[in-house]
């Protein structure tokens, strides 16, 4: 199961992000969104989780939770709509 986090502290580490995320199960990938130019996080994430249970445990738990002085945002993540390719 695939998780959109938000409202991140602007210091947390990939590694910060599993280990938050492995107290509720198995994680199978964290991808940590940061800006192109300065690599400073953006303040957001995807992280995976290897069970459907587990991941709804962990946004159940961790959806508005306070983590370093923030209200985390915690839901499933949707699937990206694929643009359609139009000549002008």
């Amino acid at each position: 199961m695939k998780l959109f986090v938000g409202s991140l502290p602007y210091n947390i580490t990939e590694n910060e992000l599993t280990d938050l995320f492995g107290q509720y199960g198995s994680v199978v990938s964290t991808n940590l969104v940061k800006d192109q130019f300065t690599g400073h996080s953006k303040g957001f994430a995807f992280v995976e989780m290897s069970t459907r249970s587990e991941g709804h445990k962990a946004m159940e738990d961790l959806n508005g939770k306070r983590y370093k002085h923030r209200d985390l945002v915690c839901n499933e993540s949707k699937p990206t709509k694929k643009k359609k390719f139009r000549r002008r």
